[in-house]
């Protein structure tokens, strides 16, 4: 049997909800109902078996909506969801949202806190703490400026499997002025903790006309610092449409990746680290 090919990091969602603050109100590209059925013809031209479908809201409302698209999609293999790391009462939702089979982590949308150090707080910590016991996933989201603060809170838990969503969103619009500073804190997140990240969000966070050679670079920092054992390659569809549709960052990717390691990125990796099921048993 050939490969599994997952995609690690892809949206479903519909903004009547109310619950994306985030969503430009009349963004012709965002702010409009996404569906497994928009998404379907994408994944079988690009072979794309199964997904990882990501929260894009603040609540557990939303954690729980994508468990029920997750129930009625075979193609949806896990959910990252959300729960208030300010709240403690909310270690009970992490439990019951935890009996889903599909549920594997949660993400706090870190990169819209304007506390830089919120997540160093002690009333936050018990967060992080639970997740490591139960172990389940976290989602790091945020900006460069971040990778400090993600490198102590994952150096004291050694056992907390965290992956890093977007490459930690270099400034690729701004060139090479801020990449040294990026690469510096990715290779010491990936030499001092035991951190996945994930190949994702590269191109939106590049300049509008952008091509794969300004990307490239990024990408290979990435592949090299980390290995194909512990990066996974993620859509972020629909966000990617800012740039571009889902094959065209489908095709960019597969060109940043050696042919020997694309196995593990395209697939295996995002199948060991979220401990995926294919046929009612979760990947060892």
């Amino acid at each position: 049997m050939p490969p599994r090919l997952v995609d690690a990091h892809q949206h479903y969602w519909h903004p009547a909800r109310g619950d994306y603050g985030w969503m430009p109100k009349d963004d012709p590209v965002l702010s409009r109902p996404y569906h497994p059925a928009d998404l379907a013809p994408a994944l079988a031209a690009a072979g794309v078996d199964g997904t990882v479908l990501v929260q894009a809201a603040p609540s557990v409302a939303e954690t729980e909506y994508m468990l029920g698209v997750a129930d009625a999609t075979p193609s949806v293999l896990g959910v990252v969801g959300w729960i208030d790391f300010e709240d403690r009462g909310a270690r009970r939702a992490l439990d019951r949202l935890a009996r889903h089979p599909k549920f594997k982590g949660v993400r706090p949308m870190i990169q819209d806190i304007a506390d830089l150090d919120w997540m160093l707080r002690p009333d936050i910590a018990w967060a992080f703490d639970a997740l490591e016991e139960r172990g389940l996933t976290l989602d790091a989201l945020g900006f460069p400026q971040h990778l400090p603060n993600f490198l102590r809170v994952l150096s004291a838990r050694p056992g907390l499997r965290a992956v890093i969503d977007h490459a930690m969103k270099p400034g690729i619009r701004d060139g090479s002025a801020t990449m040294a500073a990026w690469a510096d804190g990715m290779s010491r997140m990936a030499r001092e903790t035991a951190a996945f990240c994930k190949l994702s969000g590269l191109w939106t966070e590049a300049a509008p006309g952008s091509t794969a050679s300004d990307i490239a670079p990024y990408a290979a920092h990435v592949l090299a610092a980390f290995g194909p054992a512990r990066v996974m390659w993620g859509s972020d569809w629909p966000v990617v449409r800012l740039r571009g549709e889902y094959g065209a960052w489908w095709a960019m990717a597969q060109d940043f990746v050696a042919p020997k390691d694309k196995a593990a990125v395209f697939g295996g990796t995002a199948c060991a680290f979220y401990r995926l099921s294919w046929s009612g048993s979760p990947a060892a």
